[in-house]
């Protein structure tokens, strides 16, 4: 099967390049709508250049967990990443670099998203329709980053905004966000596949797995439990629990009936740390690698993201989970032949004792050249462990415990732990208690927290009322000519 990040090498990503403002993406070449969108592989180009804009997926990766209880910033130092430590400590505010990226790389995902349906109608031609479907989720999913970090934000359909726009733009209330994301997911799944040809492009299981994440967002248990249990049953996807838990996150073993929603990267080409975003590898793997490593199987990393003892104290001893979710470096070592040869360097950003092993830099898995940069293990956006547990909890708080618990123990049971058999309360702390375990290290702590009302609880700092939500970067609040209120609290 052809692998869909091979296109991204040979993009004109400058037909789409963002500017000093995300919004600002007027072309910086001389090819543009003009004399663009009049063949079909100009939308096949332009598609795969929205596909691209997902491939920052370490920013959600990093502050889905860092804002959690799940993982300190880690790192060289605190000024090394210095937005990382704000967000870890809950003191940051309206002036941080990765706030800021993730703007920016969400609203350049829908802008490219929308330079498409711009230009809709210039021709006809055989999969076209497949084309807009494909664009229609991922602008979803980029509304989706944006109003999960954000809430109210401007919501832009069917054309691009220039930067003399921008003043007259106001934030859209989410519930408008939200309902435009419904909209979106729906009409793609009308549209998309089951299956595909080529790895990495979109299914119509991908954008139903979305939906259901969707719902629960916003607490429509009720139609969560719907959409997901349909998709559990119908399984035209033909998806399932991958048997080896503690295998699943090496290169060998992706793109397998584990992966509903995934992005794709490549080991191929070189980066540079001063454009993450530009990457065509898994740049977070690199971060969290263990600092200045010299022994086997792992190599030598940048220790960001740290897990916390409160993470690894969470797991039963006899979860398989644990050590396949964690590295215990210290332990790891001394079960080591050669241990006394094995060295490691611990950053001035913090220090645990313990790795990310799930995206980690491993010796027989890194990319060429920079392979810090360069890892092509692949980002799971939404697997079928996470369809599982999102069913579960949906049918729980929809009032059908018996569902619930059938749908948890399939999760459970693939990793030889006991069925649970609570019911009510206890049943539905036992369903977020083992997404925790379940899906540790990929992103999803923070806003389980947060949506679930245990931030407070839970994160150090936290303050309620002000952190469910992320400031607006301040420089956007600018460009927007002032019409943009911050965030409460903020």
């Amino acid at each position: 099967m052809r692998r869909i990040y091979k296109w991204l090498l040979i993009v004109p990503l400058g037909i789409f390049s963002a500017c000093d403002s995300w919004l600002d993406i007027d072309p910086e070449f001389t090819q543009d709508a003009e004399n663009f969108f009049n063949t079909q592989e100009d939308f096949n180009r332009a598609i795969i250049g929205v596909y691209d804009m997902m491939q920052p997926a370490y920013l959600n990766m990093w502050i889905g967990e860092i804002a959690s209880d799940n993982s300190i910033a880690g790192g060289e130092s605190v000024n090394d990443t210095r937005g990382l430590h704000e967000i870890q400590d809950m003191n940051h505010g309206g002036v941080n670099e990765e706030l800021r990226a993730v703007m920016r790389v969400n609203y350049t995902g829908i802008a490219r998203a929308n330079y498409i349906f711009e230009n809709q109608d210039k021709i006809d031609f055989p999969g076209k329709e497949l084309i807009l479907a494909e664009a229609k989720m991922m602008r979803a999913y980029f509304y989706f980053n944006l109003v999960k970090y954000f809430g109210d934000m401007p919501l832009i359909i069917d054309r691009r905004l220039s930067i003399n726009e921008i003043s007259g733009t106001p934030r859209a209330p989410k519930a408008e966000v939200y309902a435009q994301i419904e909209a979106d997911l729906r009409a793609s799944i009308e549209i998309l596949p089951a299956t595909v040809n080529e790895t990495g492009r979109l299914t119509s299981g991908a954008a139903t797995a979305l939906l259901g994440q969707v719902l629960l967002y916003q607490n429509k248990f009720a139609e969560a439990a719907t959409v997901l249990g349909n998709l559990i049953d119908t399984n035209a996807g033909g998806y399932g629990l991958f048997p080896d838990y503690t295998t699943m996150f090496l290169v060998a073993n992706q793109n397998v009936s584990e992966d509903v929603f995934t992005i794709q990267f490549s080991g191929l080409q070189g980066g540079d740390y001063g454009c993450l975003i530009c990457l065509n590898g898994n740049a977070a793997v690199g971060f969290h690698g263990v600092r200045q490593y010299e022994g086997p199987f792992y190599a030598d990393g940048n220790s960001y993201n740290l897990p916390t003892q409160d993470l690894y104290d969470a797991f039963d001893a006899n979860d398989i989970r644990r050590d396949a979710t964690i590295l215990d470096i210290d332990a790891f070592i001394a079960s080591q032949p050669n241990a006394s040869e094995i060295t490691y360097a611990i950053g001035g950003g913090g220090h645990t004792g313990y790795y990310q092993n799930k995206y980690i830099k491993r010796a027989d898995e890194r990319g060429l050249p920079d392979d810090d940069l360069t890892s092509p293990l692949n980002y799971r956006v939404i697997r079928w462990a996470d369809v599982l547990l999102m069913a579960a909890e949906a049918f729980q708080r929809s009032g059908n415990d018996g569902r619930a618990r059938t749908e948890l123990n399939k999760v459970r049971e693939r990793v030889n732990m006991p069925a649970i058999n609570a019911s009510g309360d206890a049943l539905y702390q036992a369903i977020l208690r083992e997404r925790r375990l379940e899906l540790s290290g990929e992103g999803y702590r923070f806003w389980d927290l947060v949506r679930t009302g245990q931030a407070a609880d839970r994160i150090s700092g936290f303050v309620v009322g002000k952190h469910e939500l992320f400031p607006i970067p301040q420089v956007e609040i600018d460009l927007a000519g002032g019409i943009w209120n911050q965030n409460p609290g903020y």
